[in-house]
């Protein structure tokens, strides 16, 4: 935890699971572990309408639940969804809700890999599940989508994995890496800790951000100008720059790692062997990239189908880039992905 502590609003709408001290990948042992949480709808009594849908990177439940509505794919009124926080979003165990006073401010590296195993003690503790019907993610959200149907190929059954991938790509990588950059560049950064709010690091990180997330017809459109911007301009500082400014700098950092870090295969069952973990995923997979995603691209899922059981490989055609898979101002998107993922719950 940084000298620095960024005010975090007040979410009251969610439940905690203590998960209590976690042995992590690294070898560390992360001390007192929650998981923060949001559920819509009602466990059936054979247990097996379950829907688990994970937070995308700085995202909270709060900012991805309005896929969550009556007659929408994700229908609280036929299935349990279940939302859940990623570590480092700040209500789940994160830097700026974690200290401990014999470790200082180091705080661990938690991969995918740990996350989902929390995750899946979870919802066996809390509801004694054997079946999961479907895990649907957006970007990070897809990549714990993908673990989840990799670690644990017989507790899933379906999995929708929208702008995301099973590994990390080389060029997300690299995207990743400038983004980090710029939010260290920041003369509060010091010495590996925040020493203040990095107001030039978080504007400089939501411009890099910005060059990624959309398209370059987006912007040769001014697609822009449906979100209400007058500019250029007033676009990148009204819903860029302050974007992340939302978020304590060093979660933003711990969810870049684990970001980078993520891939199915980095555990001990797969050693390391992409292709073998893809082909031991039983479940039904549809893979949702955006057509014109920068990061997670088209050709990053057509490798992977190469490799799965039972797979579809629908792009999404939309000139929202990686934003395509999350459709808050864009109802043809929204439409696409909610036609393929009704499609895939009646398979």
């Amino acid at each position: 935890m940084s000298p620095y502590q960024h005010p975090q609003p007040a979410e009251q709408d969610h439940q905690i699971y203590e998960a209590g001290n976690v042995p992590l990948q690294s070898g560390r042992t992360f001390r007192k572990m929650k998981i923060s949480y949001k559920t819509f709808g009602t466990l059936n009594a054979a247990r097996d309408n379950m829907i688990l849908y994970p937070t995308s990177y700085s995202a909270r439940h709060s900012d991805i639940e309005f896929m969550v509505q009556p007659g929408a794919a994700l229908d609280p009124g036929k299935y349990f969804i279940v939302i859940l926080n990623l570590f480092g979003n700040g209500l789940s165990s994160s830097p700026s809700n974690t200290l401990w006073p014999d470790q200082g401010d180091r705080y661990p590296h938690v991969t995918l890999y740990d996350t989902v195993q929390v995750q899946r003690r979870m919802i066996e503790e809390l509801w004694g599940v054997s079946k999961i019907a479907m895990v649907y993610g957006w970007s990070m959200g897809g990549m714990q989508a993908y673990h989840w149907a990799a670690v644990f190929p017989d507790f899933i059954e379906r999995i929708a994995v929208v702008c995301g991938a099973a590994r990390c790509a080389p060029h997300n990588k690299v995207f990743l890496d400038g983004a980090g950059s710029a939010l260290t560049a920041d003369p509060a950064w010091i010495d590996g800790i925040f020493t203040d709010k990095p107001v030039r690091g978080y504007r400089a990180m939501g411009r890099v951000y910005a060059g990624w997330a959309l398209s370059q017809t987006f912007y040769r459109e001014e697609t822009w100008r449906q979100l209400g911007a007058t500019s250029l301009e007033d676009y990148l500082v009204t819903f860029w720059e302050t974007n992340f400014s939302r978020r304590d700098p060093s979660d933003l950092l711990a969810q870049f790692w684990t970001w980078s870090n993520g891939d199915i295969s980095a555990n001990e069952r797969y050693h390391g062997r992409l292709d073998y973990a893809l082909s031991a995923i039983s479940a039904r997979v549809l893979l949702m990239p955006g057509d014109h995603d920068l990061y997670f691209q088209v050709a990053d899922n057509a490798a992977e189908m190469k490799h799965l059981r039972h797979a579809t490989l629908a792009p999404i055609p939309s000139i929202w880039g990686h934003r395509a898979g999350n459709p808050v101002n864009q109802p043809d998107d929204r439409a696409f992905i909610e036609q393929h993922v009704r499609q895939l719950l009646a398979q």
